[in-house]
């Protein structure tokens, strides 16, 4: 059995080739894919693309822009198998991890990729990106289900949850990784499928529901030594905050000053949300571990366990969103909602 893929261009460096005649990059026509792209025609998969117009260079991207992917993947969701999100890299882990949480029940495989080098440059690794990206979205499992139904992020021969992925070098190859759960499959000369991993829903036969309403009225803190209380104060005095995303160091540890614990306690009265994740990029915060830790969950910090930034920032921009009360946020943001940290 066929399987239908869309793939959505939005930008980025997989969309750039060389121009023959003057030798500078221009936009690869993604139209032409099986002209450029042969060896495409033979994976069982008709593929239909779609370019978001304008293309939006990642570095500007902002919710706006996720919750306008997430409406066009729900008004196409009944005729496509799956769907291929093509990005630019330097915020792709953000909008992926996004997207899964705006999608509440998806069932179907939304793949995002790009690449480190142009499509069009002849030793691209926009190529294979592309082609097993589509290839997964498209693979079934012997009950004809999707294989991988839910929201992913492939890239250099691994595909990751997509809310456990950060980008870990601006040259190599292999710019993501997943440092605190296992690839969902590892690609060689097969496709080997990581089934314990994968996350499943209850349907698979439901209409798409997404959440639209984000709210950017957050900020990170990254704790480092010298951090003073004028300026931690500024930040928690911003007109309109209701979270911060702590960035604490190791095990989920920050300073013991009364000072700073003041300046948090104050902040969490207000009703704002404070989550504890750590800087490191591996491990889990654990606040009951130490003290410096187990004075922020006193004063009513929450643990964000093993999230990355990317996961913390757009679950907490979804929640702040579909929550009124800072209660409710906490309550949820306790429990993973799409994978995105372990238990």
């Amino acid at each position: 059995m066929r399987s239908s893929i869309l793939i959505i261009y939005t930008g980025g460096t997989i969309g750039m080739k060389t121009d023959a005649e003057t030798g500078t990059l221009v936009p690869f026509d993604f139209s032409a894919i099986y002209e450029e792209f042969p060896s495409l025609k033979r994976l069982q998969v008709d593929i239909e693309v779609h370019t978001l117009s304008p293309v939006i260079d990642s570095s500007n991207v902002c919710p706006a822009n996720w919750a306008t992917l997430a409406e066009l993947i729900r008004d196409r969701y009944d005729r496509y198998d799956g769907f291929v999100v093509l990005h630019g890299t330097d915020t792709m882990s953000y909008t992926a991890s996004a997207l899964s949480f705006l999608f509440e029940n998806l069932a179907k495989p939304v793949v995002f990729t790009g690449s480190q080098i142009p499509i069009g440059v002849l030793r691209t690794d926009g190529r294979e990106n592309l082609i097993t990206a589509i290839e997964i979205a498209g693979a079934r499992d012997a009950g004809g289900r999707p294989r991988v139904p839910e929201v992913s992020l492939y890239f250099q021969n691994r595909l990751f949850r997509a809310n456990r992925t950060t980008k870990r070098s601006a040259e190599e190859l292999s710019a993501f990784r997943s440092f605190n759960y296992p690839p969902l499959a590892d690609v060689g000369v097969n496709i080997a499928y990581n089934e314990a991993a994968i996350r499943r829903p209850a349907r698979y036969d439901e209409p798409l529901r997404i959440a639209t309403t984000l709210s950017d009225d957050l900020c990170i803190v990254k704790l480092f030594p010298g951090l003073s209380e004028r300026m931690l104060r500024s930040m928690l005095a911003a007109p309109g905050l209701r979270g911060v995303v702590l960035e604490t160091y190791g095990a989920g540890n920050a300073p013991t000053s009364a000072w700073f614990l003041g300046a948090l306690r104050e902040a969490i009265e207000r009703g704002v949300v404070v989550l504890n994740i750590t800087q490191c990029k591996g491990g889990c915060v654990a606040m009951e571990l130490y003290e410096t830790g187990l004075r922020l969950q006193r004063i009513g910090v929450v643990s964000g366990r093993d999230m990355t930034t990317e996961a913390a920032v757009t679950k907490m921009m979804y929640l702040l969103g579909a929550e009124r009360s800072a209660e409710a946020v906490k309550k949820r943001l306790e429990i993973p909602l799409r994978g995105e940290f372990t238990r």
